[in-house]
C-alpha cells in the first residue's frame, strides 16, 4: 500500500504498536521470520535500522544488492521463487514501479525502504516522532523547502491521507502539482516562515547548489527565528550544512536532533508485523 491508499486509522495503528514496541522493545514477534533485504551498500541509517529491527525481534535476514532487479528475469518469476524461502521482502531500488510489480504478483509483503519517486517508511517515522513531541501535530503548519524529491512527494501525500496543511517553498516552476485543501506553493520563503511550526529539507540536487538559490532559501539560524515559537527544523538526511541548511541552526533547539530518528526502528518494525498480520501482500 502506498501512504495515499492508507486509511488515516491505518496510519495510527501503525504508531500505536510502534509506542508498544518502545516500551517493551525485544520480543520474539518475528521468531522464524526470514526477510530478504535488498540495500545498496550506499545505504546507511534505513538498511541499519531494519537489520537491526528485524534482530532484535528474533527474525532472520539475507542482504542482497537491488542489482539483482535488474536482470532480464521477468519480476513474477524473481517473487515467485523468493516466497519459497521469504516471509517478506525489503527493498531500496530507485525505480518504484520495480516495487509495485513485484507486489503485484506477491503472496508475500513487498516493503518499500526507498525509491526515487517516495520515502513512505522515512516520513511516516518522521510524522510519528514528531506526533510524540507535538500532541497537537495534526493543527501544525508543515513547510518543505527545497526543489521536489522523494522526500517532498511523500510528505506531500502524508499531509492528503493525515489532512495536515502542507507548505512547499521553491523557485518558480517546481511546484509538485495544483494546489490542494494540503498543499501550497510559494516561491518566497519569509511569506510563510513566520507561520510554520515544523520546517523540512532534503539535500539540494546538484543544479541547486548556488550562492543564488541557497542565499534565498537556506534555512539559518537568523530565518528559524522569525518562524513559529516551539518551531522545530527536520532536515532529511543525509544534510549538508553550507548548503539547504546553514551550520548554525543545527547546534541549536531548533534542530529535531540525531535521537530523533530513533523511532525509524520502531516504525518499520510496527510495518513489518502490520504487512506480515493485516495483508497478503503490500508495497509500503
Amino acid at each position: 500500500m502506498d501512504i495515499e491508499e492508507c486509511k488515516p486509522e491505518q496510519i495510527q495503528e501503525i504508531f500505536g504498536l510502534a509506542d508498544r514496541l518502545c516500551q517493551n522493545r525485544e520480543q520474539p514477534l518475528l521468531q522464524g521470520k526470514t526477510f530478504v533485504l535488498l540495500f545498496p551498500e550506499t545505504s546507511l541509517r534505513t538498511r541499519v535500522s531494519f537489520v537491526k529491527g528485524i534482530r532484535d525481534l528474533r527474525g532472520e535476514c539475507i542482504c542482497m544488492s537491488p542489482e539483482a532487479l535488474n536482470k532480464r528475469e521477468h519480476l513474477a518469476d524473481v517473487i515467485g521463487y523468493m516466497e519459497n524461502w521469504a516471509d517478506a521482502a525489503i527493498i531500496r531500488h530507485p525505480d518504484l514501479n520495480k516495487l509495485r510489480e513485484l507486489s503485484r504478483y506477491a503472496s508475500i509483503p513487498v516493503i518499500n525502504a526507498m525509491t526515487s519517486e517516495n520515502h513512505p517508511c522515512e516520513i511516516m517515522s518522521d510524522l510519528y516522532a514528531i506526533s510524540r513531541r507535538r500532541p497537537d501535530y495534526k493543527d501544525l503548519v508543515y513547510t518543505f523547502v527545497g526543489p521536489g524529491s522523494n522526500i517532498s512527494r511523500t510528505w506531500m501525500s502524508m499531509a492528503k491521507r493525515m489532512n495536515l496543511n502542507f507548505h512547499h517553498v521553491c523557485t518558480e516552476g517546481n511546484a509538485l502539482g495544483p494546489e490542494t485543501a494540503n498543499y501550497t506553493f510559494h516561491t518566497r520563503l519569509e511569506g510563510i516562515l513566520q507561520d510554520s511550526d515544523i520546517l523540512l529539507t532534503d539535500s539540494l540536487p546538484e543544479e541547486f547548489r548556488t550562492a543564488e538559490y541557497i542565499g534565498k532559501y537556506q534555512l539559518n539560524l537568523q530565518r528559524m527565528r522569525t518562524a513559529k515559537p516551539g518551531a522545530l527544523l527536520n532536515p532529511c538526511p543525509p544534510f549538508f550544512r553550507g548548503e539547504e541548511v546553514a551550520a548554525d541552526v543545527i547546534d541549536t533547539d531548533y534542530f529535531v536532533g540525531y535521537e530523533f530518528k530513533k523511532g525509524l526502528l520502531y516504525v518499520q518494525q510496527a510495518i513489518m508485523l502490520y504487512c506480515l498480520y493485516h495483508s497478503k501482500h503490500a508495497a509500503t
